[in-house]
């Protein structure tokens, strides 16, 4: 091995081992349960308050909307580090319009209990959970599933998939590499474009000997060409943690019909709260026609 090589093998390994303890302790952070208190229904709606078994393991804290008869049903799903109270207003919305909705916690979210939150593995199984009960409780009724980053995640990557009758995919990541590259690049200032490619790996190998599956489990970009739903994919043209090109390259991944919807300025970031009555006229128009059509 040549002097300079041998110079830099070396070196790249110092810095591996250098990275491993602190990188250990990014990952436990990172996938650490985040238990939070939903509280009572809101007063305003109909609510009922229940929990669904599911495959994960967890029992999952959920609350059913009965809706209009022939109206549809919709089944919404928060985002990483959050819980169903991130989908409240959209409930609100879906309601007023006479939708049946269901809204949930995720495994080791919010008030579902969990050991680790898996980044759309075990959640894919709560999402099929959630689908059946939804299906369950609403017979009869076509079904449309609106995730938003995480959720979304979780929706694409459900095995088998969800037979849903439409499906709303709101600043879904493109793989867990490019994900967790594009948070170490945002965090570490001007060296992050590149120190991220090297630091990466110190992370995303943790999967398997954490959570005993790896960084392919995680491929939304991959695993929504196995959807057979018409699809509506909103993402933000400034979005740094699922950024455009990889809300592009899911779109053109994903089989017809499909429809994409960029928003020009928006970050990782709520649409609904962002854009108000903008996104509730392009949403209830998609769904309307798939569900009601």
């Amino acid at each position: 091995m040549k002097r300079g090589a041998r110079f830099y093998s070396v070196a790249a390994v110092m810095a591996a081992a250098i990275g491993v303890g602190p990188s250990w302790i990014a990952g436990t952070m990172a996938s650490a349960p985040d238990p939070s208190h939903v509280g009572a229904p809101p007063a305003d709606l109909p609510v009922e308050s229940i929990t669904i078994p599911s495959a994960s393991g967890s029992r999952l804290s959920a609350w059913f909307i009965a809706g209009a008869p022939r109206g549809g049903a919709v089944l919404l799903m928060h985002g990483v580090n959050a819980s169903r109270l991130q989908m409240l207003e959209r409930a609100r919305l879906f309601h007023r319009e006479g939708f049946a909705v269901l809204l949930f916690d995720f495994q080791a979210e919010g008030e579902s209990p969990g050991e680790a939150i898996t980044f759309g593995h075990l959640e894919a199984k709560d999402a099929r959970a959630a689908f059946d009960e939804l299906r369950r409780r609403a017979p009869g009724e076509r079904v449309a599933v609106l995730g938003e980053s995480l959720g979304g995640a979780a929706a694409v990557l459900s095995d088998p998939p969800l037979e849903a009758d439409a499906m709303v995919l709101e600043a879904v990541f493109a793989s867990f590499d490019t994900a967790v590259e594009n948070r170490i690049a945002m965090h570490l200032g001007p060296p992050g474009p590149w120190l991220a490619p090297v630091l990466t790996p110190l992370l995303t190998w943790q999967l398997r000997p954490r959570l005993g599956f790896g960084t392919d489990a995680l491929r939304p970009a991959v695993r929504v060409a196995d959807l057979h739903v018409p699809l509506l994919i909103i993402g933000g043209d400034a979005d740094q943690h699922a950024t455009l090109g990889e809300t592009r390259l899911i779109y053109a991944n994903a089989n017809e019909p499909k429809e994409l919807w960029v928003i020009p300025g928006a970050h990782h970031q709520d649409f609904h709260r962002l854009l108000g009555g903008t996104y509730e006229r392009r949403v209830l128009d998609f769904l309307k026609a798939r569900l009601r059509g």
